[in-house]
């Protein structure tokens, strides 16, 4: 964060704050955060979680693909055999999954429902395919926001700095990041990310109006009225 996040950016609660009284009661959300590989959700997703202010949730995945040196099993992913995501998914203990560049992901059903039935939020770090399962699954709980680059130079140049994949990799992906890109109509909400401070800014001022959306704080706001009006 900047030296200016000193005060609280838009959307965002000094830490420490609690809810507000229509919010106390609402059911928790799902954000969905999609990006091409390289555009930069999973770091958008990072700085969200290691705000405490923010108050989010990770949904880990499982996967199927190799772990890079720089992750950890358990904190950016369940890395699994294909055997055992195949026995989860026909189990339905997966509320979305895909494949993606020849391996396959999804969202463990069970962790997720928890969270959400306590009245906290859950992050979604997952691609369009994803992203489609589970608003079919579960509409009237999720926000989904696409993330953009401001041009593929950058993209490519984001993926060379990143040095994770060899040369033929990052061309794959920047092949699948035109395929990915052409999805942004199916989202709530579509940010270019050319500047992570103010690209950040706006998934909080979503987050923000989101959780005051009339329908997820119903019964909240019912109750409140109904003690209003009895004074």
């Amino acid at each position: 964060m900047s030296a200016r996040s000193a005060h609280p950016a838009p959307g965002q609660k000094p830490p420490g704050t609690p809810p507000s009284l229509l919010e106390s009661g609402r059911r928790g959300l799902m954000l969905i955060l999609s990006s091409p590989s390289g555009a930069g959700k999973s770091t958008l997703t990072r700085m969200l979680l290691q705000d405490k202010s923010v108050n989010l949730t990770l949904s880990v995945s499982v996967t199927t693909r190799a772990r890079r040196t720089s992750e950890v099993d358990g904190i950016h992913y369940h890395f699994i055999t294909r055997a055992e995501f195949e026995k989860r998914r026909a189990a339905g203990d997966l509320l979305e999954y895909a494949e993606v560049h020849g391996n396959f992901y999804g969202s463990p059903r069970g962790l997720v429902e928890s969270v959400l039935s306590q009245g906290r939020d859950v992050i979604f770090d997952i691609d369009y395919q994803g992203t489609q399962q589970v608003r079919q699954r579960a509409p009237n709980d999720v926000v989904t926001i696409f993330i953009l680059p401001p041009s593929m130079r950058e993209l490519r140049a984001r993926l060379e700095r990143r040095a994770e994949d060899a040369p033929e990799t990052i061309a794959k992906r920047l092949a699948n990041a035109k395929n990915e890109i052409q999805r942004w109509s199916v989202y709530d909400y579509v940010l270019v990310n050319d500047d992570l401070q103010r690209t950040y800014d706006h998934v909080l001022n979503i987050l923000e109006a989101e959780r005051l959306r009339r329908a997820r704080s119903q019964d909240a706001t019912a109750k409140f009225v109904t003690a209003l009006l009895a004074e």
